[in-house]
């Protein structure tokens, strides 16, 4: 089975809303993030990006990962994560990283059948993204421990539907899973 990492909303500047809560969890979750990217990256695991777009749309993915370094209070998490060279990446529009974006056209052309899924919001656009990847016939695992919340009690819930209804597993430990049906 041929696996892609994909990680969600990772590139952020912090200037939102939720960015209070959102911080502190991504600090928190940084190192199972590092870890799974590392491992991921070590295996030759193709990884993918999907991140908002904040309204612009320009496509300027380059633009979008320096100035969300560069801006504070988050831009020293968002450079430990960041895409490296040669790494895919999206912008999207919606909560889902399949919505409006040339995703599935990427995974079918690095034969992806299974999608290991980590990144930020769990509850939001973690969430939205693996429902809708099982919509469309992928397998899919959510690492937890690699998914900042900005409301963990919402993030429970999400897992409990991912898991209960969508048909989503869940790894939870701060790895890439072994192989499994």
């Amino acid at each position: 089975m041929r696996d892609a990492l994909l990680v969600i909303d990772v590139v952020d500047d912090f200037r939102h809303a939720d960015s209070d809560r959102l911080l502190v969890s991504f600090r928190e979750r940084l190192p199972a993030m590092r870890a799974v990217l590392g491992e991921a990256r070590e295996a030759g695991i193709p990884v993918i990006y999907a991140n908002d777009n904040r309204g612009v749309w320009d496509g300027d993915a380059k633009r979008m990962i320096r100035e969300a370094i560069e801006r504070r209070p988050g831009g020293d998490l968002v450079a430990e994560v960041a895409p490296r060279a040669g790494e895919r990446f999206v912008a999207k529009p919606r909560y889902s990283a399949f919505d409006l974006t040339p995703l599935e056209l990427i995974l079918a052309d690095v034969d992806a059948e299974r999608l290991l899924v980590i990144g930020a919001s769990l509850e939001m656009c973690v969430a939205q993204t693996a429902i809708d990847a099982r919509e469309r016939g992928w397998k899919v695992t959510v690492i937890p421990a690699a998914c900042p919340a900005v409301d963990q009690e919402m993030a429970d819930v999400a897992v409990r539907y991912l898991e209960r209804v969508a048909g989503v597993r869940m790894h939870w430990e701060a790895s890439i899973p072994s192989l499994v049906a």
